[in-house]
């Protein structure tokens, strides 16, 4: 199981898997091609059928060199190993392949090749189970973040320091933003006015309002193509600094805290992608939104005081209501439905938390079983219903019932 450095990632929206991967495998393409006079690279799978929407050529090219690049487009080639495909080819004067490279975008802005075994994530942690690890700390008196720390080294709260900065930083760009989103569908920016209106609240209504504002003000973000973190992707952006702002505000919650929490969110998210895969192109939006309710479940849990078995329960019953989710953007946009998503995911996931911790912490399905199953659930699905915008709401959301474009 990888770092949490891999899971947390800072970069431009709206997509890890379809903009800050390409980017990524791009520039690595680039830097051992310097003397490349054209390039062509081949978009397979979900990274061509919903390309245009997420700015995957256009961040390709921007990183290559628009006049010198070309795509080119296979949303029905699919290959083994994962749908988000990429051919890379570096050409001579002639047009001649002189180099090319095969790459996967796998979640999360992480960048695989088909014969890397564990998808080219390192072994930093010795357990991949959340059973493993609950009873490594219950032998050693150790909470879930002390766990996180032993293995990750004290360099870990600077780095989540970091990312909590960023987290806040997008919270804010968000909330002062109006208009319109990008692209044809012209969302609507709501975070702003959500905002105003909790303000006018009092008590729970008030709470839940700002709760509102903070995940749509990131998903906002992340949409427009701004600087968001991956948590555990860019369309789940929204859903864990809302999580922690909210709780911070109405808790009082220090940093130290903050940070702590962030620490047992990310072993969640790994889990995950380690067990199963947080690649809506892969497992639906299960993958997604699920996780990161998970991650956002287990961290509320973590801050109201939850023990081990607490935390399981309350990151298990985030996911599990998330089963079958399927990742249906309309427009191939990440707007409808991945921002309200965000939002409705944000209060589940404190009400799971707020539900385990009435419990004695006893459930009959573990959160490690949940990820199997989700597992098996995203790969049962029809490939429509997995990032693909030919299904499911994507294929009905174009269809204009209220007359704004909304």
């Amino acid at each position: 199981m990888d770092s949490l450095k891999e899971l947390y990632k800072v970069g431009n929206g709206p997509s890890s898997s379809h903009t800050m991967g390409p980017q990524k495998a791009a520039k690595s393409f680039m830097s051992r091609t310097p003397n490349a006079a054209r390039y062509q690279v081949t978009l397979l799978g979900s990274l061509a059928a919903t390309g245009k929407g997420h700015l995957t050529d256009w961040i390709i090219e921007q990183t290559l060199g628009p006049e010198r690049t070309r795509i080119l487009w296979k949303p029905d080639e699919v290959r083994p190993f994962h749908t988000n495909g990429m051919v890379f080819e570096a050409l001579d004067e002639l047009g001649g392949v002189v180099d090319s490279w095969e790459a996967y975008s796998v979640g999360g802005g992480t960048i695989a090749e088909a014969d890397a075994p564990n998808r080219g994530a390192k072994s930093l942690y010795p357990h991949t189970t959340l059973a493993a690890i609950m009873e490594y700390c219950k032998v050693n008196t150790m909470e879930l973040w002390q766990y996180v720390e032993k293995q990750e080294g004290p360099e870990l709260w600077p780095f989540l320091k970091d990312i909590w900065q960023a987290m806040l930083d997008s919270m804010e760009r968000g909330l002062e933003c109006t208009g319109v989103l990008p692209g044809t569908l012209r969302y609507p920016r709501k975070a702003n006015t959500f905002f105003k209106k909790a303000r006018t609240q009092s008590g729970h209504l008030r709470s839940v309002g700002k709760l509102f504002a903070y995940a749509l003000a990131v998903s906002e973000e992340n949409a427009s193509g701004g600087r968001v973190v991956t948590a555990p992707t860019c369309g789940s952006a929204g859903l864990i600094p809302a999580v922690l702002r909210s709780l911070q505000e109405d808790y009082a919650l220090e940093e130290q805290e903050i940070l702590r929490a962030l620490a047992v969110g990310g072993l969640i998210g790994n889990l995950v992608k380690e067990n199963a895969s947080i690649s809506g192109a892969e497992v639906g939006c299960q993958g997604e939104i699920g996780t990161a309710c998970a991650m956002a479940g287990a961290i509320a849990a973590y801050l109201f005081g939850g023990s081990l078995m607490q935390i399981d329960y309350a990151a298990e019953m985030s996911l599990e209501h998330h089963l079958g989710m399927t990742c249906d953007p309309v427009g191939g946009y990440v707007q409808v439905p991945c921002i309200e998503r965000n939002a409705i995911s944000s209060i589940r996931a404190i009400n799971a938390a707020q539900y385990a911790l009435f419990t004695n912490g006893e459930h009959r399905i573990s959160f490690d079983q949940v990820v199997q199953t989700m597992g098996e659930t995203g790969r049962d699905l029809k490939c429509g219903y997995r990032e693909t915008s030919m299904a499911g709401l994507a294929k009905h959301g174009l269809m204009d019932n209220c007359g704004t474009g909304c």
